[in-house]
């Protein structure tokens, strides 16, 4: 089938997907966006788009039949990926990844207990129970990251200091999984890392090792994620265990060709430990690949659909030894209503930023509501070293501010030290 005549379903409609878009239209290919967001960007950019909760897979799978659609792409968060596994195996259509592989990436204890049969180093963890935290907890140290069994991002993952914090805040955290127990694992303080990968005939290829910087605004409230920095300066010591790592997982989920991402610990001496894995690329992030090395992750995904010998020929050529380095930016605010952003959009032209997203304008309300906006901003920035995008990243996090009607601070202070 000629290009012109394919006819693509992609699952999300939000910032990231619009380049995603704008590319499969380029190569002449018929784009069909669903998702439930009425406002998503890149329906303004597809040749057609429905209104459609992407969890409603017999709804969307039949939009698929319906459309004649021949492909279906979704990635960039745990959520689309899932849905987008179950939409393809409703709708018959091609997919990197069953369903019965996803849940060995989705469900913690499942994903835990592959982690153990494969031999792979990840913290220690627990199931917990409400009627029986004293018990569950009795040889957990103290503090312990607790999260919902098959969660989103980081919904309800919190750290606690103790069982009455876990007792606290066990029934809100429940909500936020479909499981009525929890999840209690140690707490690693090691260097963490964002590993990509793509799976190439079953053999996992390094894009990307990137540091995962974090800061906890709260006592209690887990780390949030404050920048990634591309590559790693370690990439180079890693790349082969983490190869290693991943092609071990691909193999158990059935993965032999498509995106594998893992989260991890480091210490030197120590090896990686493997917090969490998921058959998708990191969202927010994949652009700071492009920008780096010059691959493009939206015309992997295309090529993964529609030309896997393309798709193969772009990851052997890849290095993850990027010659450019770039960072991302991310910043988290409190709850209230935006007045004065004029702070963050002047450093927005700070040279070396190469692109600036507000997620807030003046008039708008901060909310933490979930499907809520990610972050208040992001800025992405590169360099000719590591060096130069630190002095940068310091610069912007020192110096960035919203503020509410009455001058009050909205972003959550950020500081240089992070980097």
């Amino acid at each position: 089938m000629s290009a012109e005549n394919h006819r693509l379903v992609i699952l999300g409609s939000m910032d990231e997907f619009v380049d995603l878009v704008e590319l499969a239209k380029k190569r002449g290919i018929y784009t069909i966006v669903c998702d439930g967001y009425e406002d998503g960007p890149a329906r303004a950019h597809a040749d057609k788009a429905y209104l459609e909760d992407v969890r409603h897979t017999d709804a969307i799978a039949e939009i698929c039949k319906k459309e004649q659609a021949d492909g279906i792409i979704a990635s960039f968060s745990d959520l689309l990926a899932e849905c987008m596994i179950d939409i393809a195996d409703a709708a018959g259509l091609p997919s990197y990844l069953k369903p019965e592989g996803e849940k060995f990436l989705r469900e913690k204890p499942l994903m835990k207990q592959m982690f153990q049969e494969l031999g792979i180093t990840s913290p220690r963890y627990k199931k917990i129970y409400f009627d029986t935290l004293d018990d569950d907890l009795s040889d957990m140290a103290f503090p312990c990251v607790i999260k919902p069994v098959n969660g989103y991002g980081s919904h309800g993952v919190f750290v606690a200091n103790s069982i009455d914090d876990v007792r606290a805040r066990f029934r809100s955290t429940a909500g936020q999984s479909t499981f009525d127990y929890l999840m209690a694992e140690e707490y690693n303080d090691g260097q963490e890392f964002n590993i990509m990968t793509w799976i190439v005939d079953g053999q996992a290829h390094i894009i990307s090792i990137a540091d995962r910087e974090k800061k906890a605004f709260e006592e209690g409230e887990i780390p949030q994620v404050v920048r990634c920095a591309y590559p790693s300066p370690l990439t180079a010591e890693l790349q082969d265990e983490a190869a290693s790592i991943a092609t071990r997982i691909a193999g158990y989920v059935g993965l032999e060709n498509g995106p594998l991402c893992i989260q991890a610990f480091y210490r030197e001496g120590e090896g990686l430990a493997v917090c969490e894995a998921a058959g998708r690329i990191f969202g927010y992030e994949h652009e700071l690949v492009t920008l780096g090395s010059g691959l493009s992750i939206e015309e992997l995904l295309l090529d993964c659909v529609y030309d896997k010998p393309a798709a193969k020929a772009r990851v052997l050529a890849h290095s993850p030894l990027f010659e450019t380095h770039a960072a991302g930016l991310y910043f988290h605010g409190r709850d209230g209503e935006v007045a004065d952003t004029s702070a963050i959009e002047e450093l927005g032209t700070l040279p070396g930023v190469v692109e600036y997203l507000p997620f807030y304008r003046p008039g708008d309300a901060i909310s933490h509501e979930r499907g809520a906006k990610p972050y208040v901003a992001r800025y992405y920035v590169t360099g000719s070293s590591r060096e130069s995008v630190d002095v940068l990243s310091h610069a912007i996090m020192d110096q960035a501010s919203v503020l509410d009607p009455d001058g009050n601070e909205l972003l959550l202070r950020t500081t240089a030290t992070a980097c």
